[in-house]
């Protein structure tokens, strides 16, 4: 049997404690983490030993045996070899990437709501922009660093489908696989991180805020311990997984006419870098009426960036929307923003990146 490996998985209700202890103590390494804005599961490996801390209530003492091998993964084998919970199977190393069918629903998430921050991956404080994630079709979050300097961050890679990082407040330097030396991102900027591409988050500032969207919502983080960023090559043109790097900055974007009239927005490339799995728009009032509008994305997500406005729906209440508030729109249901003040900015991630929008 060829790629066998063997772990013990160990329950614990202290994770993030555990980390540390296998890893500062006794000099382990961290290998994988999901997820990673509230991490439940994590891998551990050093000392010719293998370890799968899992929060909850997975059984303490559990042996596994994984394999990549195809052939292996389809029989599906497991043999209890002894009582007290030793078990042996064979499964796939990683899980793939699944893209769970999305479970539309219409969702407003306020600021003002005090939606708690969890604590996840590399100490940053996360908040939950759609609780639901749509059957876990997604996944939105509001990401802070509140004291700056270096970041205790590793290279790695998520195994996704699609990853968004816009900076709202402040800055943060990354380093990126094949694209030269560290990258600063100012508010208003923002990357895309290509399925797997290997990066490592260097410095934030003060109050570092951003806003990140994966898709799908529930992904691995897997730390890849033996390349070194910067990589020599300057490859911009990489695909992965037939998406390229993006690192978008807003100051001198242009402003074109919205897909809804009384708006205009500033495109960040994004639909084009990705072959249409996504379009990333910054979005502002412009003159003009707002009409009800439907449209047949499969996800239409929104997060107001300043400003305020009221957001009407069809056979719903209007929504009062101010900076922090993030909504999803559900294909088919007929919306409008209205009221919009001066100062209005939103940032509308849809996927797919191509869809229609038709007036009501």
């Amino acid at each position: 049997m060829q790629n066998i490996r063997a772990e013990v998985c160990l329950t614990t209700t202290a994770l993030a404690a555990d980390i540390g202890f296998f890893g500062k103590r006794l000099g382990m390494r961290l290998e994988r983490i999901w997820p990673a804005d509230d991490p439940r599961e994590a891998v551990v490996a050093g000392h010719g030993l293998r370890l799968r801390l899992q929060a909850g209530d997975a059984p303490a003492g559990e042996v596994r045996v994984l394999a990549d091998d195809p052939v292996l993964i389809a029989r599906g084998e497991t043999a209890l070899v002894s009582p007290g919970g030793i078990r042996v199977g064979i499964e796939p190393l990683d899980p793939p990437v699944v893209q769970p069918p999305t479970e539309h629903a219409f969702v407003v998430r306020r600021l003002a709501d005090g939606a708690p921050w969890v604590v996840g991956r590399a100490g940053m404080e996360y908040r939950d922009l759609v609780p639901g994630r749509l059957g876990g079709a997604m996944i939105a979050s509001h990401i802070r660093i509140p004291t700056g300097g270096p970041v205790p961050d590793m290279v790695h890679f998520h195994k996704v489908g699609f990853q968004l990082i816009f900076c709202v407040r402040g800055w943060v330097d990354v380093v990126y696989e094949d694209q030269g030396g560290p990258r600063r991102l100012h508010a208003g900027d923002c990357f895309i991180q290509p399925p797997e591409i290997r990066h490592r988050v260097l410095h934030a500032s003060d109050g570092i805020e951003v806003i990140e969207i994966g898709v799908p919502a529930e992904h691995l983080t897997v730390i890849d311990h033996d390349l070194a960023l910067p990589t020599p090559e300057v490859r911009p043109d990489r695909e992965w997984a037939g998406q390229r790097f993006v690192h978008d900055v807003g100051g001198p974007g242009v402003w074109q006419p919205f897909r809804v009239p009384g708006f205009v927005a500033r495109d960040t490339g994004i639909n084009a870098a990705t072959q249409g799995v996504a379009s990333v728009q910054v979005v502002r009032k412009d003159q003009g009426d707002v009409p009800m509008t439907r449209h047949d994305a499969d996800i239409l997500f929104g997060y107001v960036m300043a400003g305020s406005a009221i957001l009407q729906g069809d056979g719903q209440p209007d929504h009062p929307l101010s900076q922090g508030d993030a909504v999803v729109i559900p294909p088919g249901l007929a919306t409008r923003l209205t009221g919009a003040d001066a100062g209005f900015k939103l940032l509308e991630v849809a996927l797919p990146g191509r869809f229609a929008t038709h007036p009501v």
